[in-house]
C-alpha cells in the first residue's frame, strides 16, 4: 500500500495524469553509505498506477547531472501537457556551485514527445532567481493555466532578500506564452509568516481555488488555502492541514474526476524523522465552505478482504460490554494479535461529555504497553501516544509525563456526540489512520501485538472492531 523502490526511498512526489494513468514522478533518495557518498546527485524516478494499489516501476527517467552540472541534484517540479508534447520543469541544485551563504537553485526544463519515461533536457532554458530574491531558495516550479486561452503561470517556493528569515517566504510567480521565456509577475501569496512554502500546487475545484504548500517554520506539515479566484485572497479554511508531521510535501492530481493528494511518510532513525520514506496517498473530498476532508481511496480499502470481528475481553474488571461502565474512570478491552498488514475498522457511538476513547495498537496482553490512537471529544482532536513513555533518567519523576502525546502528529478532528468511524491501515511499520473519512493521521510504529479499545470518563457503544487482511 505504501510503495517504495527496491533500492532507495521516495522523496517529493510529482503526480501527473496522462493517457489513462497516474504517473508518479518522485525524487529518488538512495542514501549511499559508502565512501563515495555525494559522488552522484538525485534523479527523478517514476512509477505509474490506475488505482494506487498496483504500481508499475519505470525506474529513473530524469538522470541527475554530472558533478559540475547545475542539475547535479534534480529536485521538485511539475509536468504539464501542451498538445502532444510534455514539459517537465524541475529544480536544479549543485552543492559545489554558489556562495558562502549556500548553493544556488535554478529552474530547469525538459521535454518529451508524449512518453513520460523519456525526456530531453533543455539547458538553454535554465534560469535562476531575479534581483530581490534569495538565489539559494528558488525551487519547486509548479506550472499551470487558469484557462486554456490564458498564459502559462509558474509559482515557486522563494524568499525575499533582506527580510527577516521567518517572514521572507513568498510564493513567487512568473508568466509565459511559450513555456520557454518567463517574465516575473506579482507574487501569488505573501503570508509574512514562513521561511518559505515548499512544493506549491494550485488547482480549481468547483467555485473554489486551492493553494497547497508545505511549510517548515511552525511545523513540518502540508497545508492549504482557499480562494474564490485564482489570484486570491487566500483564506485559511476551518482545518488547513492535510495530515501531521508524517505526511509531507504532498502534491495533488485530478484523475477520473477525483482529487488525490500524494506525499511521503518519512522513515525514522530512533526518534528523529528522516527525509524521504514511503509513498502515501489520500483522497480529498470537498465540504461546504471549501474545507477539504481526507480519506483512504476506495480502491485501497477494497484491496483488503472480508472483515472479521475482533472478540474483546475486559481488562481490570471493566464491563463485559465494551465501552460501557467507564463514566468516571479508564476502562479497556483487549483483542487478538493483528497481522502486520491489515485494515482495522472501529465504529462507535459516543455519549455526550465523553472525555476520550480510541484504539490500542501493538498492545501487550494486559494492554499496558501500546501505541495509542486517542480521540478526545473534549478537545476535538486525534492524537498518537505511546505507553510506556520515554524517560530522561532513572527516577519516577523523570518520565516524559509532561509530553502527553506526539505533539507533531496532533490533528484537529470534529468529534460531536454520535457515531464515528476510525480506520487504521497497518502496512508493517507504516500506518495511516482516518476518522470519519475526514481527518487523517499518518505515523510509524515498529512493534507488533494485540488490538484493543479504551474509553476514559465517559461511554461509547462499540460496534465490534473488525480486521481485514490484505488480499493475496
Amino acid at each position: 500500500m505504501h510503495w517504495r523502490p527496491a533500492a532507495g526511498f521516495v522523496g517529493d512526489v510529482i503526480p501527473f495524469a496522462h493517457a489513462g494513468r497516474v504517473w508518479l514522478f518522485y525524487l529518488l533518495d538512495e542514501r549511499p553509505e559508502d565512501a563515495t557518498a555525494g559522488a552522484s546527485g538525485m534523479p527523478w524516478a517514476l512509477v505509474s498506477t490506475t488505482d494506487f494499489v498496483h504500481y508499475t516501476d519505470h525506474g529513473v527517467v530524469l538522470p541527475a547531472g554530472d558533478r559540475d552540472a547545475v542539475d547535479f541534484d534534480c529536485y521538485t517540479g511539475s509536468v504539464v501537457a501542451e498538445g502532444s508534447r510534455l514539459h517537465l520543469f524541475y529544480t536544479g541544485h549543485n552543492p559545489r556551485r554558489g556562495s558562502a551563504d549556500g548553493s544556488y537553485q535554478v529552474v530547469c526544463h525538459a521535454v518529451s514527445d508524449g512518453d513520460p519515461t523519456k525526456w530531453t533536457k533543455l539547458p538553454a532554458d535554465t534560469f535562476g532567481a531575479p534581483n530581490g530574491f534569495v538565489p539559494q531558495d528558488w525551487r519547486d516550479p509548479f506550472v499551470y493555466r487558469t484557462a486554456p486561452d490564458q498564459p502559462w503561470q509558474m509559482v515557486l517556493a522563494a524568499r525575499y532578500a533582506d527580510v527577516p528569515d521567518r517572514r521572507a517566504g513568498v510564493v513567487a510567480r512568473l508568466t509565459s506564452t511559450d513555456l520557454e521565456r518567463w517574465e516575473l509577475a506579482p507574487p501569488l501569496w505573501e503570508p509574512h509568516r514562513y521561511i518559505t512554502q515548499e512544493c506549491p500546487d494550485i488547482f480549481q475545484w468547483g467555485d473554489w481555488w486551492y493553494l497547497v504548500y508545505s511549510e517548515f517554520s511552525d511545523a513540518f506539515q502540508t497545508r492549504y488555502r482557499i480562494a474564490r479566484g485564482s489570484d486570491g485572497p487566500w483564506l485559511a479554511p476551518s482545518r488547513d492541514t492535510v495530515d501531521g508531521r508524517a505526511f509531507y510535501a504532498a502534491k495533488t492530481v485530478e484523475f477520473e474526476g477525483r482529487r488525490f493528494f500524494v506525499g511521503w511518510i518519512p522513515t525514522k532513525q530512533g526518534d528523529a524523522w528522516q527525509w524521504a520514506g514511503d509513498l502515501a496517498v489520500l483522497e480529498a473530498h470537498q465540504e461546504p465552505g471549501g474545507t477539504l476532508a481526507f480519506g483512504l481511496p476506495a480502491e485501497v480499502v477494497a484491496a483488503y478482504g472480508e472483515p472479521e470481528n475482533v472478540k474483546l475481553s475486559p481488562l481490570d474488571g471493566a464491563s463485559s460490554d465494551p465501552g460501557r461502565g467507564a463514566t468516571d474512570q479508564y476502562a479497556a478491552w483487549i483483542g487478538d494479535v493483528v497481522p502486520p498488514h491489515c485494515l482495522i475498522t472501529l465504529t462507535v457511538d459516543v455519549a455526550p461529555n465523553t472525555y476520550s476513547f480510541g484504539l490500542l495498537l501493538h498492545a501487550s496482553d494486559d494492554g499496558e504497553q501500546a501505541t495509542v490512537l486517542r480521540l478526545e471529544p473534549h478537545h476535538n482532536r486525534l492524537v498518537l501516544d505511546h505507553w510506556p513513555r520515554g524517560r530522561t533518567g532513572p527516577a519516577q519523576w523523570q518520565i516524559h509525563g509532561d509530553v502527553p502525546y506526539a505533539v507533531d502528529l496532533e490533528r484537529p478532528c470534529p468529534l460531536p456526540p454520535g457515531r464515528h468511524t476510525l480506520q487504521v491501515l497497518l502496512d508493517g511499520p507504516t500506518a495511516q489512520a482516518v476518522v470519519d473519512d475526514r481527518v487523517s493521521l499518518s505515523f510509524r510504529s515498529e512493534s507488533s501485538g494485540r488490538v484493543g479499545v479504551f474509553v476514559t470518563d465517559g461511554e461509547v457503544e462499540v460496534v465490534e472492531p473488525q480486521v481485514a487482511r490484505l488480499r493475496s
